[in-house]
């Protein structure tokens, strides 16, 4: 048994890496040259400011008095440059986005895992291919864009990351930080002749990385005056910084400027997934290069913001932010980035015709060598009679493409070439994403073939064992012949060699080979099989019907909780009927009345908003009383009806109940602190970690006794649960566990009622077993119903207050009791700690105990 289930373990972590090869593959390729027009750009250098975390209505709509809170940048919209808004994609990140704005392709998500401050990838960056660039700002992100340059070009300047503190009286001063070391800069540059060159060069790069908004909108919500008031800073710091280029460069005119941010925000102060307030970020642009702005009488989009920000009557040109990479390479003329996917906004150029057009050219020619090289690489690994290429991109229409478009541009038919430049284009991106998801339905396939067959024969080896079904035909066990021995062989040498000679990863020789010897023991299992096909053929049609029909429902309220939250309210409000059904409710009234309370109970928290959109530190308070009073109420209890309970057991109790009041303590003075702009108390940071580390001691040391042992692990994991709550989510813990308690008496009494007596009490069984597994009861059809009820129950612990499969429901002010400093791995490992609390522990352990609720009712029989 515990070889099956380590082999259950390789078998279900195998399933889970196949998700990164199947959907989370680099898009990246290598191979590529340089391509850049000949013709002279219209600028000498760029300055990029991006403005981390800055929604695009922030910036753009009026105050309550009708004022911009970014008046320069709006100045900038009305009489010097063009914008519009940047559409982003999920992961909505900090690394992400600036990969997207700077390198112009949309980095593999799983990238992110890999590494945060320098690249787990290789890639060509706009930064790259310039003759300079000088950064300021975040080392979180500056520091992967300097990492492997090639050349020693790249020159950032980083305040320390212990800066980055989300509890900091003013964090402004991560913006004011990078203004002020511009000035000295620039300052400094004119008594230093060999810098001063340099800064004389073109094709050269100022890179501004303002993370203070992004920072304020954690900590204090985009609707806050802080994250307002930081945009005004932000204003005011660009105004000065365009005036100090301008002035330095003696208003030669060959500046270009680009204003951006690589991701918005959420209202409740997060972001990561792909809400509207995440995805639409400002894009503003002016300077050498760029058009004026363009007055028009009406615009057509499907949004109302153009009315809601005052800006209908200046044309608005939307994005994608994979697009401004290009657009930053043509206005300096330097070679758009390699793994570019971005297409040149070609309507935000003020430059001639010629010059769109040879850009557009070039822009195609870029990406159609990524599709080249994609597809070549995809050709030389993959059998001649077995590769299909993407059929609206063959060799000869790519010919003819560029042959038109090249003739188009010596005839001066720009139109017509930049027309086709556009269709090449998007059939390479289209090429491109179909050679890099072409092994993902073969990939499917196996998986789902090996999953399948795990399933199955799980389910064959338990009815084999473990259930009643009529044994048909010998009971002597049959070898499996050596005919489908020796084709299982022969099939799994056949794969074997099909990926040898194609030349795949290691990784999917496991993925192809698994299903062979699982479904191998699914045949050998053909008797088990036979008898099932029997003995459903031998059920009353209705009952099957019946039977099918509940499952279905089931399963498919299961798979829509995914989607929509409140049907997993509907779930327990139907849970809550049960003892109706049944005869539970005329033999345990009390056990009855207490499951029905806890599952409505329960139903509220789907209804109720994501946590971290409304905190709450007065509920999160409640929760602490509540289960101080319960910790009240079992101390008197064990008190009366155990002798030794003051002695040996009552101090462990104590000592949990306090760990409780300081939990509490900790999370109101750290909100008070925080509050007053103070900081994190470096008592409460050490009191929380001691309390996160004493949580998985403490419960060792309770009493085996199965309940003693169960409220134990609830004390311990409430304190640090508390300590990561902001709001009614404090409480679903508590309520959750009541549930399970009761669940554990009302099977109790399920089990008494099909005919097992039981003299032996619930709350007298140990935390341990030792009895063979073999010998425990034959399974029925009841138990099917307590395993879809554990499964709901657990999908009801990880969904109920929330999405954990959503970025955005991780509310990073959740971890404010442990640090503050930006520690994107130390933060996330914490708020994912607390979804296991109330999720897979719980569960877990209250799953355990109705193990060995089975086993002494058995052995009691």
């Amino acid at each position: 048994m515990l070889l099956f289930f380590i082999l259950g373990l390789l078998v279900h972590f195998v399933f889970f890496a196949s998700i990164f090869d199947i959907y989370f593959t680099s898009p990246l390729v290598h191979g590529m040259t340089p391509q850049f027009t000949s013709l002279p750009p219209p600028a000498r250098r760029l300055v990029l400011f991006v403005a981390d975390g800055l929604r695009a209505d922030s910036l753009y709509e009026l105050d309550e008095n009708g004022d911009s809170r970014a008046p320069f940048i709006r100045n900038i919209i009305m009489h010097e440059g063009s914008w519009g808004i940047s559409h982003t994609r999920v992961p909505t990140e900090s690394r992400p986005g600036h990969v997207a704005l700077i390198a112009g392709f949309y980095e593999d998500v799983s990238a992110v895992a890999k590494g945060w401050k320098e690249n787990p990838v290789e890639f060509d960056s706009l930064l790259n291919e310039s003759k300079y660039t000088w950064g300021w700002g975040s080392p979180d992100i500056l520091s992967m864009f300097a990492k492997d340059v090639s050349g020693d070009h790249v020159f950032i300047h980083t305040y320390d990351a212990d800066d980055e503190d989300f509890g900091a009286h003013d964090v402004t001063k991560l913006d004011t930080w990078v203004f002020d070391n511009v000035k000295e800069f620039f300052r400094a540059a004119r008594n230093n002749q060999s810098l001063f060159s340099k800064l004389n060069e073109e094709k050269i790069v100022f890179f501004l990385h303002l993370l203070g908004i992004d920072t304020n909108g954690h900590a204090h919500r985009p609707s806050s005056r802080e994250y307002k008031d930081n945009i005004k800073i932000v204003d005011a710091g660009i105004k000065e910084m365009v005036s100090m280029f301008k002035h330095f460069y003696g208003n030669d005119g060959k500046t270009a400027f680009v204003f951006t941010a690589d991701h918005g925000m959420t209202d409740w102060g997060v972001h990561g997934a792909g809400h509207p307030s995440e995805t639409l970020t400002p894009f503003v642009t002016w300077g050498a290069g760029i058009k004026y702005p363009q007055n028009v009488s009406t615009q057509q989009f499907e949004d109302a913001f153009l009315k809601e920000w005052k800006l209908e009557n200046w044309k608005r040109q939307d994005i994608n932010q994979a697009d401004i990479a290009p657009l930053m390479a043509s206005l300096i003329g330097v070679p758009f980035p390699l793994n570019s996917v971005g297409i040149l906004p070609l309507d935000y150029l003020n430059n001639t015709d010629l010059f769109k057009a040879e850009s557009i050219f070039t822009n195609a020619i870029q990406i159609l060598e990524q599709f080249k090289v994609k597809m070549t690489q995809k050709k030389e690994v993959t059998l001649s009679f077995l590769f299909t290429p993407f059929k609206l991109l063959s060799e000869s229409k790519q010919h003819n493409i560029l042959r038109k478009a090249r003739s188009y541009i010596k005839q001066r038919k720009y139109d017509e070439a930049i027309s086709l430049c556009k269709e090449l284009i998007h059939l390479a991106l289209k090429g491109l994403s179909y050679y890099h998801t072409y092994d993902r339905f073969f990939l499917g396939i196996t998986v789902v073939l090996g999953f399948v067959g795990w399933t199955s024969y799980a389910s064959l080896l338990i009815l084999k064992f473990h259930s009643n079904l009529p044994r048909g035909g010998s009971k002597e066990v049959k070898k499996p012949s050596r005919l489908l021995q020796y084709s299982f062989v022969a099939i799994g040498v056949l794969v074997a060699f099909f990926l040898l000679i194609q030349a795949y990863p290691w990784t999917y020789y496991i993925y192809c080979l698994l299903p062979v010897p699982i479904w191998y023991a699914v045949l050998r299992e053909f008797q088990v099989i036979q008898d099932l096909v029997a003995s459903l053929l031998s059920c009353p049609p209705s009952h099957f019907v019946g039977y099918l029909l509940v499952s279905t429902l089931g399963i498919e309220v299961l798979v829509l909780s995914f989607f929509y939250r409140y049907m997993l309210t509907a779930g327990l409000i139907a849970f809550a009927g049960w003892p109706f059904i049944t005869q539970l409710w005329t033999r345990a009234k009390r056990t009855s009345l207490n499951w029905i309370f806890f599952s409505l109970l329960l139903a509220v928290f789907p209804l109720m908003p994501v946590v971290g959109r409304k905190p709450d530190i007065s509920l999160v308070m409640t929760a602490g009383l509540l289960v101080l009073l319960l910790s009240l109420f079992v101390v008197a209890s064990l008190t009366k009806r155990k002798d030794s309970f003051v002695n040996e057991e009552l101090p462990l109790h104590l000592l949990q109940m306090l760990s409780m009041v300081l939990s509490m303590y900790v999370v109101y003075s750290t909100d008070n602190s925080l509050l007053k702009k103070q900081g994190l108390p470096l008592i409460n940071q050490i009191i929380s970690w001691i309390i996160l580390a004493s949580s998985f001691v403490l419960p060792l040391l309770s009493p085996p006794i199965l309940f003693e042992r169960l409220f134990s692990i609830l004390l311990s994991l409430m304190s640090t649960y508390i300590l990561l709550s902001r709001g009614y989510e404090a409480l679903f813990p508590l309520v959750l566990s009541c549930l399970m308690f009761a669940w554990i008496h009302m099977e109790q009494e399920t089990l008494q009622q099909s005919g097992v007596s039981c003299k032996q009490k619930v709350n007298s069984i140990q935390f341990i077993y030792n009895t063979d597994l073999t010998q425990l009861r034959q399974l029925c059809l009841d138990d099917i119903r307590r395993a879809f009820f554990l499964v709901f129950f657990l999908v009801t612990a990880f969904f109920g207050t929330g999405n954990i499969a959503s970025v955005n429901s991780f509310d990073v002010t959740s971890v404010y009791c442990f640090l503050t400093v930006f520690s994107p791995f130390i933060m996330g490992a914490l708020m994912m700690w607390k979804s296991f609390p109330h999720g897979s522990r719980h569960i877990r352990h209250y799953g355990f105990a109705f193990f060995l609720l089975g086993q002494g009712l058995w052995q009691l029989a």
